[in-house]
């Protein structure tokens, strides 16, 4: 029997909902939890967010098709713009335009950080970080820091807890950081971004992200986020003596006593690319880099990263990765790599998560309150990238006839919100 092979793509279904006495749809503002928030009068409805498949298609002009992106990528409102689409149903090239040229791709990059994270690690995946009772001075303890840069403080509770059930009495609380190496902050990131909220110093240990003053969102960030973890926990245990530490090598493991796991990879990268977080990101590349036993510095995670990706079979000429968050202005990425990248998560199940941790345009994450009253929305799932002069997106799409596209567009040379528009539109030209 011949195998039968299936595309998948993540899609938002929008439940028809009962406005005014009539049929319609409900729109897409925001979702919480299983429920889709519509316009005022309008009744909460359910929603279903998530990989189905595509089981038939019906033929395409493909010239038309091309032609129609012609004329949408001719907006002078994207500046200088490179891209590709590629019909995954068939594996067809669609569309192109400098698709083989390196241009900064801002957050896109975060792309090649979570196919990456997906090659190289199983979803469920967690990073565990662990205290010991230092072994040579009573009355010390040590934190292993493990990559986790997303506790919270329910998670500091219970390693205080831990400790205090343990029996051990504590006066000095010690982080060893060691896990990652290097420099913790590039040459190629402003500072002022910490203040703004876009980075922190890259160390393997941080209470959500650094942020400061809450938990979400673009908030400052800490100039010292492992050292906070280790005052957050001292000051849970009672004691106001903290500090940096290396745990010996030959620590025993019965001088173990509490241990915190994080959220599962697929998790983390959920919260990374519907944020668009860049701490979240440098941290997996990082992580990427220890499991595979490359540099755990922030260059050898952006190596890690396009070894593994190079060793999966995608072509990574070309490209220049300084870091995994594209917060560099010196990331250089050709469109051609993220639509593989985009095409072998739709026919691939190792891949496939990758697909459903996108946002969904008008729906989720950096995409909530774009492609308003186009009819991408709801159908598209993309990652965005914007610095200064560059705006981008990539993803996949399905179209009416059933064809899932995967697609990226890189404007450079533009100012953003016009060029968000005009991508919002080149998208959205994919859907008829």
């Amino acid at each position: 029997m011949q195998k039968r092979s299936h595309w998948w793509i993540t899609t938002a279904v929008i439940v028809a909902a009962a406005v005014a006495g009539t049929t319609g749809v409900a729109v897409w503002q925001a979702t919480t939890k299983e429920h889709v928030v519509v316009a005022d009068g309008q009744p909460l409805q359910p929603a279903t967010v998530g990989i189905v498949p595509v089981t038939g298609t019906t033929p395409v002009d493909e010239a038309a098709l091309a032609a129609h992106l012609d004329e949408l990528a001719d907006n002078k409102d994207l500046g200088e713009l490179a891209g590709e689409v590629i019909d995954t149903t068939t594996g067809a090239t669609i569309w192109q335009r400098n698709a083989n040229t390196a241009v900064r791709p801002a957050s896109t990059t975060k792309i090649l950080t979570s196919a990456a994270a997906l090659l190289t690690q199983d979803p469920e995946q967690v990073l565990t970080t662990t205290v010991y009772r230092d072994p040579n001075q009573d009355g010390t303890i040590i934190i292993k820091a493990a990559g986790d840069v997303m506790m919270s403080q329910e998670q500091i509770n219970q390693l205080a807890e831990q400790i205090t059930a343990s029996g051990t009495p504590v006066k000095t609380v010690l982080i060893d950081t060691s896990v990652w190496q290097g420099e913790d902050f590039l040459d190629d990131w402003d500072r002022e971004n910490i203040g703004a909220g876009f980075i922190a110093p890259m160390q393997p240990a941080m209470i959500r992200g650094a942020r400061i003053g809450g938990t979400t969102g673009d908030l400052p960030r800490s100039s010292t986020p492992a050292l906070d973890v280790a005052h957050a926990l001292a000051t849970a245990l009672g004691t106001e003596s903290f500090g940096f530490g290396t745990l010996p090598k030959d620590a025993p493991e019965d001088t173990i006593i509490a241990t915190v796991d994080s959220q599962p990879l697929l998790d983390r990268l959920r919260e990374l690319m519907l944020d668009s977080d860049n701490v979240m990101a440098e941290a997996e590349g990082r992580n990427i880099a220890v499991v595979t036993g490359a540099e755990p510095t922030i260059a050898g995670g952006a190596q890690a990263t396009l070894n593994t990706l190079a060793g999966h079979g995608f072509d990574i000429n070309g490209v220049t990765l300084v870091d995994n968050s594209g917060l560099s202005d010196n990331d250089q990425i050709p469109p051609r790599l993220l639509t593989a990248i985009l095409q072998r998560a739709a026919t691939d199940h190792q891949l496939r998560p990758l697909l459903d941790v996108l946002p969904v345009a008008g729906a989720t994450g950096t995409l909530t309150n774009r492609f308003t009253d186009l009819n991408g929305r709801g159908w598209a799932r993309g990652k965005t990238g914007t610095l200064t002069t560059t705006s981008a997106l990539a993803g996949v799409i399905t179209s009416e006839q059933g064809h899932v596209y995967s697609y990226a567009f890189i404007s450079n040379d533009s100012s953003i919100l016009p060029a968000r528009k005009a991508l919002d539109e080149l998208v959205s030209g994919l859907r008829n």
